[in-house]
């Protein structure tokens, strides 16, 4: 049989290209041909409609809304997880034969501007909102990336008073590295102003498509200028797309029809979400903001030791899935409160994160015996992918056996976090890995963390492993003894 399918995950790095490996080589393996649009950061090939055409049915393995989803009209679809194509590619093949054998009939064609939502209209509202907000974070990582990055350098070039230089507008000496360093901070620093609204407007997008970018926008923007901070930017982004969503279920004159999603929705969105963000909910959720920030600074001892802990057992416990992703967004909204707790969560989160591939990569080189061949080889990739702090890395290894490996990461990374948190470790970095290290506060305690970390996720999977084989030598030495009459 043939098959396409779409694949894409919040990032775009990791889960996205490893799910259409799978999915490609379960197809080899089966017999079947698949042909694989993977929606990723690096941007996609789209299918061909020859390809679509020839399909028996479609496969879509991700956990954003699908791009051109309108292109399979007519065609049976199998939705799934993208980690489903991952960890069970085989059963997502069953699945789709399933539906092939009874193919729905063609959908009526789509008329007006507007388009699809970004989730189905049938899923629960668990998913819904998980998707809604997995597509927020996902257009906020690139924001994240360049402006944090930016302000990292800024600091490596001239140290942390360049957040005091001039404004570049006003003074700027191209022939000094100071001034190169204080331009970079503030084109950094621009950058991270538009993180919340950002995330506001694509999460309203998710919710209720383009109409509602703008009232998003909006809300996230008052949300940075009342303090509100990422929480009100979420509640901003929900409000915008839910009064949207309401705005579509009145019906108008077909003679108005054309310019409700062009004007009418964005301006009546804008001015509802505005009204509720600055008069009703904004001024509290602020003021929750503020004490936030406030208990982050004020951590210390075993208060901090717990929070380092906690977010060391996120970071392992989905390898960049939603869990991860909160625990990460947790600690880059931080970032833009400069405040030392704040800093100290970053470093945490980061060394974290980097652990769970840095061990599976190690248990895998010091004890080849108890990793197939091809688990062996993702471990010579996990080095740098975990030196490089994208946690993902470890997935093969938990795919193959989550039951021993997942409680082994999350014990390494619950360990690292703690540390770090307790040797007070900062980072002003959001991302780098072990590339960023001259930018980190304490470096040497935080290379301790990490190696500590490290080592107890290595032992706990290698022993594990270790308890399974020797039940299966004694399951086969049993089985093979004769039995008396």
């Amino acid at each position: 049989m043939k098959f396409v399918a779409i694949t894409a995950c919040p990032t775009g790095i990791a889960h996205t290209y490893m799910a259409a490996e799978s999915l490609e080589q379960t197809a080899k393996a089966n017999g079947d041909t698949i042909v694989v649009e993977t929606q990723g950061s690096a941007g996609s090939e789209p299918l061909s409609a020859a390809d679509i055409a020839e399909a028996d049915a479609v496969i879509f393995a991700a956990d954003l809304a699908v791009q051109g989803r309108e292109r399979f009209d007519g065609k049976p679809i199998v939705e799934a997880p993208v980690k489903a194509a991952i960890n069970d590619a085989a059963g997502l093949f069953a699945q789709a034969k399933a539906a092939a054998a009874n193919p729905p009939a063609a959908s009526p064609a789509k008329t007006g501007p507007e388009l699809a939502t970004k989730v189905g209209e049938h899923d629960r509202l668990g998913t819904r909102i998980r998707q809604w907000l997995m597509t927020g974070v996902s257009y906020l990582i690139p924001f994240v990336a360049a402006g944090g990055l930016l302000i990292a350098v800024s600091f490596a070039l001239g140290g942390y008073q360049v957040a005091n230089a001039p404004k570049v507008t006003e003074h700027f000496d191209a022939g000094s590295v100071a001034g190169w360093a204080a331009l970079m901070f503030q084109i950094g620093s621009v950058a991270f102003q538009f993180l919340v609204p950002v995330l506001a407007g694509f999460i309203a997008f998710a919710m209720a498509d383009r109409p509602a970018i703008a009232p998003g926008f909006v809300g996230g923007a008052i949300s940075v200028a009342i303090g509100a901070g990422f929480l009100g930017g979420l509640v901003a982004g929900l409000f915008a797309g839910g009064v949207v969503l309401a705005l579509k279920k009145i019906r108008v004159p077909k003679a108005m029809r054309g310019i409700m999603p062009v004007v009418v929705y964005p301006l009546l969105g804008s001015v509802v979400v505005g009204v509720l963000m600055y008069v009703v909910v904004g001024k509290p959720i602020a003021i929750a903001t503020t004490g936030l920030t406030h208990w982050l600074n004020s951590l210390s001892g075993t208060s901090a030791v717990l929070l380092g802990a906690l977010l060391g057992l996120m970071m392992a416990f989905d390898m960049g899935g939603p869990v991860n992703k909160a625990a990460y967004a947790f600690a880059v909204g931080g970032l833009t409160t400069g405040s030392a707790g704040s800093l100290q969560i970053m470093a945490a989160v980061m060394a974290a994160g980097m652990v769970p591939p840095l061990a599976l990569a190690l248990a895998s080189t010091v004890r080849k015996k108890l990793f197939t061949a091809a688990e062996r080889e993702n471990g010579r990739a996990a080095w740098l992918l975990g030196a490089s702090f994208i946690t993902e890395g470890a997935i093969p290894f938990a795919a193959a056996d989550p039951f021993r490996v997942i409680p082994s990461i999350m014990f390494g990374s619950a360990v690292t976090g703690a540390l770090s948190m307790a040797f007070g470790t900062t980072l002003r970095a959001p991302h780098g890995g072990i590339f960023v290290l001259p930018l980190i506060g304490n470096p040497l305690l935080f290379l301790v963390a990490l190696v500590a970390g490290t080592l107890v996720a290595t032992a706990s999977v290698i022993l594990l492993k270790q308890v399974r084989s020797r039940s299966a030598d004694e399951t086969a030495v049993v089985s093979a003894q004769p039995i008396n009459a």
